[in-house]
Order: structure tokens, then C-alpha cells, then sequence
């Protein structure tokens, strides 16, 4: 490479071939100009300067933009290593170390180069922003060919003319409403990487002749497999199938009675069994309860809103039932869509419009806005009305509080938020990488993301009132609010006792100094010298008690709106000011001045660093334009109305429009990837160039585009994808050692792909085998038991700790399906997250199903699996009060099959031999479980800094039923139970084939 950068005729003829590949040039050469090649000793001077003009224009300028100018010149004032980059002058000198960085036309020389290779320098110091080879290749070759810097005016030039092609063989041009600079908006992509952002081809364009819908998945993935020479595997069994589709659709295994069932009709005529079995579970209340929970590992899902508080969300478990309800009634996706982002603004145009009806000519703007203003205030809504509000609580879901931040950056929080969710929800795109700057890698302007950023500014967070509809379960609303009260009594007294022995001392206070009694709260406002100090009469236990007592009454009070006809919900309007502890209570308050605020591009994310002014808007770069009541200027086709209402309610519409590729690509990925173990685009959160590619693109295209044709509707999606081959196949591949030389992770879907089962799958079989699964759809949260030195452990919040977890008070409470489990950010169920239950501070696109050895020992040691155990013998004991049937009995409740011969007799050898090993066990060698009435806690007072102890109830253990332990049954019980553990931990009961 010395040699070559000496100046050789060979390397200025490389030079020469190699700027013209990467600017897209070509050279026509004649055959006698063949035999003579051109070199750049005969090319002329003007070509060589305008083909380096483009590179740089096109290919080095836009690469030191992005990866180099952050640091060497876009901050005046923090100029890293003294080195400017900015103009060529200052990039050729170089920086603090007072070595040229570039010698024009000799790549050879200086420090640059060095850098970006990181040969001894390493530029940019990350890793991940570091340049690729071909990006190294560019530099140099501009630096070869004398680095060149053309003036602003040719580099417009030089745009203007590569704009006028739409597809070079840098790749092509995306139109969006622009970057912050022109090197962006003229930069081009790989077709292949920016796949999400063209239109969903037809299934008519993607099917040759003689294939049908129904054989289209079979076409696609049978297709790929022959071109890598892999056979697919054989169906499966029928008992494999019918666990694999009931664990899928219903997130339980199958009765006894539907393996009858399956088996028979099978034997019969198998494909119209397995028909029927489909259908069968899609019409089932368990179904959404099982898809539901997909539906809120990416929506974020959780009872509290998390962060220093983690206050109560008292409502959010109406928007969890809601979505059930929504899968289980099939709900056509679009809806579901739009009553998430825009049930509020939905409602408030059907008030309208039934007040039109009502008032005929008396109807006026005026007269009509405030009586939906009222409605909303009082509650006055419809079953449908009331739906799509407790719908809009999605807008609710993200972690928030904006306990000790200033106003205009918790409400920058609470609006990136919205921005991020939906983009990543529905549109499976990363929206919080454009936040601070154009898209690194997709054609998301800023510009773009701003403008969402608008189309959300005028939604507003409240709890609402909003009546309870017959479709809820209201079970359990009177007791559960009778707890809550007794624990808020509690509070209240406690703290009123102390404001008692603080006030009486404010009495004696004011009578020693000859003035009258002043109030608590009137005092407070009052200067020092003219009333008690500020704690007078109590020491530093009461005050620290105090402090925790009217925390206390804030979470229970907080907690009793749990039990009212209100949600979690939003309202639009130009702009309201909320109270520095607004995540503790929030209502509709409309004490704005109604003036729509303008919205600006925030350069880096700061709100100080204000930019252009941006209008509410959609993603431009797929080319779909807004269905708009606002007329919009003729070069904008994607502006939404800038009314503060009804912003949301365009932006939900253009989402759910069938035209909209990202929409529609984006849910039945997420579909097949539920049912497959993997999306055809792995990433469902992430359809951008970062994100995976889809390994049979065509099968996406027709899978979205014959989601449209069948109204949006998630249940056929179900059966068509359900009825393939692909999905009924073995888990047990025809040739293993060729699949894991030419496709290791089942890419290619030559078999079934294995799963473990979820969190939730695991506790709720456990539950169904041992007979104490509880089916009830709906209604209030319930909290399982737990851990108890968890749910009793301290838990820090703002100035206090909060109350423990206790556990609903019977079995027929606690041991309901897992998604009705009460949910705190603070408190992760330690059983449940250590299967992989997702953090809902994130979306999740899909869970982790990691084996760690702590998970071992949870499955056989915990009181979640023991208990279940001891349930299991038991109810095996009611079967039968012989150990060989109990054995078999065991084996059809938790593994849907008979033992084998060597498999009973091993069992029950083992359960004989551990019946003599607990009759060898002294009485009380098992413990009891012991659930304390009250509880001690300490705290560290705020100003003294000593500590201080106080006491918490927990009246739940006064008449607490609880599950039976191995204390509370005999050796043959334990025994027996030893064995039903076993079963527990099987990968048979662990896995799905």
C-alpha cells in the first residue's frame, strides 16, 4: 500500500476505477480503448475534480456529519481536542497534537486516517459508532484524490442532479418533509433495509397461478426450504398439536375431556378435527385472556406508575379487561387502534353528535361544546362511550411522576413517551432515535417526530368519571373497598392523633404568647416570628411517624378510587396547568388561558434549544398522505388538524388506514411471532435498518395485505396461519445435523420451533393440574401470594416506605389466571420475573426465554410450586386411595398422557421410599408458614436524621385462608407430592413441541 500511495500509474488507474464505483459513475470504453484503458494520467483534470466534488458531497461530507462534527465543531465551546473539522483548512491542520491530520493526495500520510481505522487513535471512541470499511474507503479516496471541498453551491448542484435519479447504485431517494440538513434529506438507502417503508405488494402480484390464499404460507416457507435443500418435517403428533394449540390460543394445556374429545374426532377425520379445535379455543373467554397479556407486554401494562412514588393507578385494570374483551369479541384491528390512541376524542364526537340529534335547531358550537364539556366532567356516557375512554387508557400506561421536576420537563416526559409507545406499538418503529436528531439510520426526519410530538400536545392526563358497564366483572368491589377503608381509618387516626398532640402544643404556644389560636393550614402562610415552629410539640419519632401517616392516607384514599366508576384516561385541550404532585390525583381542570401552543423542532431534545416550528403531523417517508378535516397547504399532504381536539383522532385514522405498511406489516408479525416463536422480521418493535430483516418477505406482504381483505380480523389471521403445514409440523427436525449445517435457528421453519413456556403459562398449568385454577373473566386486580419476605421487605418511596403487599384473602381469589395479578412497577413478583416476565417500564417485543440456574431452584424449592404439589396429592388422593392410580392420574393432570411401565414403577418406588423418609421426620422438622398480624418498620427521620419506628397492619392474616402446606398434610401426602414436584419440573410440562 506504501508503494501504491508513492503516486504509481497502477494505483492512480485504481483510484480512478474505484472513485467512479462509488460515485455511480460508469466508463463506456470502446474496443480500442480497451486495449489502451484510461488512467488518470489522460483524464482529464475538470473530470477528476467533479467525480472527487461528489464523493465528498455525497459520500465523506455526510459521514463527518454524522459521525465527526458532534464533537469537532457543531459546539463552539466544546471543540474536542482542539480539533476543527467544520471547513477544510482547520480539518487538514489537525488538532492539539500538532500533526497534519490530512495531506491532499496522500492518503499515506497523516493522522486521520489513522484515527478512523483506530490504528493507535480510535475516532469515534465508541464502538458502535465506529466506520465501516467501505466508510474508511471513502475518506481515503477522497484524501487521495487532494480532498477536496467544494463550495455550498456546487454541493447544491451536485444534490439537485443525483435527486433527479430515484434509484442509483448507492441505492434510492425516500421522500420525507425534510431533514435539518440537506446531506440528510438527499441521502440514500438500501431498498432491501428500508423494506417496511414501501407498500405492502398485493397478494395478487405475490402468488403465481394455481396458489391460493389458503396454500400461500405453505408456497412461501416450502419455497425457502427447497432452495436450501432441507426437508420439512413430518406432521405432528395429535396430542402434540392439540397441547401446542391450546397452550397458544389459551395459554393453558388441554382438559381431559378435550383430549378425549380431539382424539376422537382426529381418528374420524383429522383435518376437520383440527378445524374445529381452532375454533373452538378462539371462541373461548381464555383466549383473550392468554393474546390480552401479548397485547400488554408492548402496551406496558402494570397497576402503578412507577418511578420515586410509584403511586396507584387505581382504574388501569378496566383498560386491561377491555383489552381482553377486544380479542375475545374479534375486534377488527383498526378499531382497536383507533380507541387506544383516540377513545376519548371518539367519545366526545358521539356526545356531539346525539346532542345535535337532541337539540335540533337549538344546536349551536357553543352550546354543544359545553355540554361535552359537561359530560365529561359528570360521566354522563353510554355503554360505547364509556368503552372507548377506559380504551384511551393506553395513553396512561408509561411510567410517570413529576414529583420534584419542573413542570415543562415532566410534561416533555409524558408527550416523548406517547410518541415513543405509539411508534413502536402499532407502527413498529423506534421514534425516540429521531428525538434529538435526524433518524441515524431510517427516513424519520426530526421533523417527523416533532410533529407526533404536536399531534399529542393538547392530550392532557385525568382520572375520569366514566360509568361501569354491564360487560365488567365488578366481583369483589364491596370487600375490596371495605380493606381499603380499614386501612385508610387506620392511617387517618394514627396521623390525627398526632396533629391533636401538635396542635394542643399550638394552643399552649399561642396562650404563653398572648395571641389568639391560628389554625394549622391557615398558619402556614404565616411568618416564623408570629406562630409555633413548625413541629412544635412533637419529637423527632412523631414527626418522622407523622410524615408517614399522611403518606400513608394519600395512598389509601388514592387506592379507594379502585372501587368507583372512574379510568385512567386523557382529554384534550390547548394547555393545563397541573400541580407538582399530579401523579397522585389528576382531574379534569381546564384553567388554561386556550390558546394552542406552538410546537418547535427541540434541537439535541432540549426545550431551550428551540428550532423550526413544526405542525401536528404523521411520518412522511411512506408517501401516505392525511385524510385531513384541516385544509392543508399544497406541498404538505401530511399535516393533521392543529385544533386542540380531535389531533389524535387523525393521527389514529391514518395509522389504522389500510394503506399504511407499517401498520399493517407490523401486527401480523407480531401474530406470527406468537405462533412461531420468532417474527418474520425479528424485531416486532423495530422494522428500521437497525432492526432484523424479514426472512421470507413476500409471506409478510401477503399476510398484511390478506389481513385488510379479511376486515382487519385477528381470528381468521389465527386460523390462517394455524391450518399451514408449517405450523403443524414436528418440533423434531427429518434431518438435524443438515438443519443445524444450513439453517441452526430454524430460519427457515423447517420444524416447529420448541418453546418454554411463559411466566404465566407455568403458574397458571401448575394451578389447572392441581385443580385450583379459579376461571372468572375480568374484574379487580387480585394478588397472589408472593414471596413473603418480599411482599414484607421495605420498599422506598418519596419520603416514606410503602405498605406491604398483602395477598387476597382466600384461595378463589388468589388463584385466578395471572393476568389479573395486581401489578406493581416498585414489585416485581420474584416468581414471575425470574421467568421472564417483562419489566413494564419498556415495551417488550418479545419475552426472554434464558434458562438460569436460579430458576431451578425455584421450580422445586419455592412455596408457589410446593403448594402446588401438595394440591396436586391431595386432589390425586380424592381420585383414589391407591398410590399406582394416583401416580397415573398425576401424570394425566400435568402431562395430558399415561406413564409408561418404567416410568410408574420408578415413581412409584419413589413415592414408597419417600414415604418412609418423612415418617422417619420428628413432627415438627416441617415448618409452618406463619403470617404475621402486624409488622415493625424503621425509618430514618428527614431533618434529625435519627431513626424512628413505626407499626403497619396487616389485617388481611386476621382470618387469612391459606393454601395447604406440607405442614398441614401427612407423610403419604408429602410423599406423594415429592413425585407430583417431579412432574412439575419435567421439560415435558416445561416445554411446548
Amino acid at each position: 500500500m506504501t508503494e501504491l500511495m508513492g503516486g504509481t500509474r497502477f494505483y492512480r488507474r485504481w483510484l480512478l476505477a474505484m472513485l467512479c464505483v462509488v460515485t455511480g459513475w460508469t466508463i463506456q470504453a470502446s474496443a480500442q480503448q480497451q486495449q489502451q484503458p484510461t488512467t488518470a494520467d489522460n483524464w482529464t483534470k475538470e473530470h477528476r475534480s467533479a467525480d472527487a466534488d461528489r464523493l465528498f458531497t455525497l459520500k465523506v461530507l455526510p459521514l463527518l456529519t454524522e459521525k465527526c462534527f458532534g464533537c469537532h465543531g457543531s459546539d463552539p465551546d466544546d471543540i474536542k481536542g482542539e480539533y476543527l473539522m467544520l471547513d477544510r483548512a482547520s480539518l487538514l491542520r489537525g488538532g492539539e497534537s500538532d500533526e497534519v491530520a490530512v495531506h491532499p493526495g496522500k492518503a499515506a500520510k497523516g493522522t486521520l486516517l489513522e484515527a478512523i481505522r483506530w490504528d493507535g487513535l480510535e475516532m469515534p471512541p465508541k464502538e458502535n459508532d465506529r466506520l465501516s470499511d467501505q466508510q474508511i474507503q471513502w475518506v481515503e479516496l477522497w484524501i487521495a484524490a487532494g480532498a477536496p471541498w467544494p463550495d455550498k453551491a456546487t454541493q447544491e448542484a451536485i444534490r439537485k442532479q443525483d435527486q433527479k435519479s430515484q434509484e442509483t447504485a448507492d441505492g434510492i431517494l425516500i421522500k420525507t418533509s425534510g431533514g435539518t440538513s440537506d446531506q440528510w434529506s438527499s441521502r440514500r438507502y438500501q431498498a432491501d433495509k428500508v423494506w417496511a417503508f414501501q407498500p405492502v405488494r398485493p397478494a395478487s402480484e405475490l402468488l403465481p397461478k394455481g396458489v391460493d390464499a389458503a396454500q400461500a404460507i405453505d408456497h412461501f416457507i416450502d419455497r425457502r426450504l427447497q432452495e436450501a435443500n432441507l426437508t420439512p418435517a413430518p406432521p405432528a403428533k395429535p396430542a402434540a398439536l392439540l397441547r401446542r394449540a391450546c397452550l397458544d390460543l389459551t395459554g393453558l394445556p388441554p382438559t381431559d375431556e378435550q383430549r378425549k374429545q380431539f382424539i376422537t374426532a382426529w381418528e374420524q377425520d383429522s383435518q376437520q378435527a383440527w378445524e374445529n379445535l381452532i375454533d373452538q379455543l378462539l371462541a373461548s373467554p381464555r383466549y383473550g385472556e392468554r393474546w390480552g397479556r401479548h397485547w400488554l407486554d408492548v402496551t406496558r401494562y402494570a397497576d402503578t406508575g412507577g418511578m420515586s412514588n410509584d403511586y396507584e393507578r387505581s382504574n388501569l385494570w378496566r383498560y386491561r379487561d377491555y383489552v381482553i374483551r377486544s380479542f375475545n369479541e374479534d375486534r377488527p384491528y383498526n378499531e382497536f387502534i383507533v380507541q387506544q390512541l383516540a377513545g376519548d376524542e371518539l367519545a366526545d364526537e358521539s356526545v356531539a353528535k346525539r346532542l345535535q340529534k337532541e337539540l335540533g335547531n337549538k344546536a349551536t358550537a357553543q352550546k354543544i361544546q359545553q355540554r361535552v364539556r359537561q359530560a365529561q366532567q359528570t360521566g354522563q356516557y353510554t355503554a360505547q362511550e364509556a368503552e372507548w375512554i377506559v380504551a384511551s387508557g393506553f395513553l396512561r400506561l408509561g411510567p410517570w411522576d413529576n414529583a420534584m421536576v419542573k413542570a415543562d420537563e415532566a410534561r416533555q416526559m409524558y408527550l416523548d413517551d406517547l410518541v415513543n409507545i405509539t411508534g413502536q406499538t402499532f407502527l413498529s418503529t423506534t421514534m425516540r432515535c429521531c428525538k434529538c436528531h435526524d433518524h441515524k439510520f431510517d427516513p424519520i426526519p426530526t421533523r417527523d417526530y416533532y410533529r407526533m410530538y404536536s399531534a399529542f400536545s393538547t392530550t392532557q392526563m385525568a382520572e375520569r368519571t366514566v360509568p361501569f358497564t354491564d360487560k365488567e366483572n365488578l366481583t369483589g368491589i364491596e370487600s375490596g373497598r371495605a380493606h381499603v377503608q380499614r386501612m385508610l381509618d387506620y392511617a387517618t387516626s394514627k396521623k390525627n392523633a398526632l396533629i391533636n398532640k401538635q396542635e394542643t402544643a399550638a394552643k399552649q404556644w399561642y396562650k404563653e404568647h398572648d395571641l389568639p389560636y391560628v389554625g394549622l393550614n391557615q398558619r402556614k402562610s404565616m411568618p416564623d416570628e408570629s406562630k409555633p415552629p413548625r413541629h412544635v410539640g412533637l419529637d423527632y419519632v412523631d414527626q418522622g411517624r407523622l410524615k408517614v401517616r399522611e403518606q400513608d392516607v394519600w395512598i389509601w384514599n388514592r387506592r379507594l378510587e379502585r372501587y368507583q366508576p372512574m379510568a385512567q384516561s386523557v382529554f384534550s385541550d390547548a394547555w393545563v396547568k397541573i400541580p407538582g404532585n399530579a401523579a397522585r390525583k389528576l382531574r379534569i381542570v381546564r384553567n388554561g388561558d386556550g390558546k394552542v401552543r406552538q410546537n418547535h423542532i427541540l434541537m439535541g431534545g432540549a426545550l431551550t434549544a428551540l428550532g423550526d416550528v413544526v405542525t401536528p403531523g404523521v411520518l412522511s417517508a411512506i408517501g401516505l398522505p392525511v385524510q385531513s378535516a384541516l385544509t392543508a397547504p399544497a406541498n404538505d399532504n401530511f399535516q393533521i388538524s392543529d385544533n386542540a381536539q380531535g389531533r389524535r383522532l387523525e393521527l389514529a385514522r391514518w395509522i389504522a388506514n389500510p394503506e399504511n405498511a407499517l401498520t399493517t406489516r407490523s401486527i401480523v408479525n407480531r401474530i406470527w411471532q406468537y405462533h412461531f416463536g420468532r417474527g418474520l422480521a425479528a424485531n416486532s418493535n423495530n422494522f428500521g435498518v437497525s432492526g432484523s430483516a424479514p426472512t421470507h418477505p413476500e409471506l409478510l406482504d401477503f399476510l398484511a395485505d390478506d389481513f385488510i381483505a379479511g376486515d382487519w380480523k385477528i381470528k381468521r389471521l389465527h386460523r390462517r396461519m394455524m391450518l399451514s403445514e408449517a405450523y403443524q409440523r414436528s418440533a423434531e427436525a427429518s434431518d438435524p445435523d443438515q438443519v443445524a449445517n444450513v439453517d441452526p435457528d430454524n430460519l427457515l421453519l423447517s420444524h416447529f420451533q420448541r418453546r418454554r413456556l411463559s411466566a404465566e403459562e407455568i403458574r397458571d398449568s401448575a394451578l389447572m393440574a392441581s385443580g385450583e385454577l379459579v376461571h372468572q373473566l375480568g374484574g379487580l386486580p387480585v394478588s397472589p401470594e408472593i414471596n413473603m419476605e418480599v411482599a414484607l421487605q421495605p420498599r422506598m418511596i418519596q419520603f416514606s416506605l410503602a405498605p406491604a403487599y398483602q395477598p387476597s384473602r382466600t384461595p378463589a381469589e388468589r388463584n385466578r389466571r395471572s393476568i389479573y395479578a395486581y401489578q406493581v412497577r416498585g414489585q416485581a413478583d420474584p416468581f414471575m420475573e425470574l421467568f421472564n416476565l417483562p419489566n413494564p417500564n419498556e415495551s417488550s417485543e418479545q419475552r426472554e426465554s434464558a434458562a438460569v440456574t436460579p430458576q431451578v431452584f425455584s421450580l422445586m424449592n419455592s412455596d408457589m410450586m410446593t403448594d402446588r404439589s401438595i394440591a396436586l396429592a391431595l386432589r390425586a388422593g380424592q381420585h383414589s386411595d391407591q398410590v399406582g392410580q394416583q401416580i397415573t392420574q398425576a401424570f394425566q393432570w400435568v402431562l395430558g398422557r399415561t406413564p409408561s411401565s418404567t416410568e410408574h414403577a420408578t415413581l412409584e418406588q419413589y413415592v414408597q421410599r419417600m414415604t418412609r423418609y418423612h415418617q422417619s421426620m420428628p413432627e415438627d422438622s416441617v415448618n409452618r408458614r406463619e403470617y404475621p398480624k402486624q409488622i415493625t418498620r424503621s425509618l430514618v427521620e428527614e431533618f434529625s436524621g435519627k431513626p424512628f419506628q413505626y407499626t403497619e397492619i396487616l389485617p388481611v392474616f386476621n382470618d387469612y385462608v391459606a393454601d395447604q402446606s406440607a405442614s398441614d398434610v401427612g407423610p403419604q401426602v408429602r410423599a406423594l407430592a415429592d413425585a407430583c414436584l417431579l412432574l412439575l419440573n419435567t421439560n415435558e410440562f416445561m416445554y411446548v413441541d
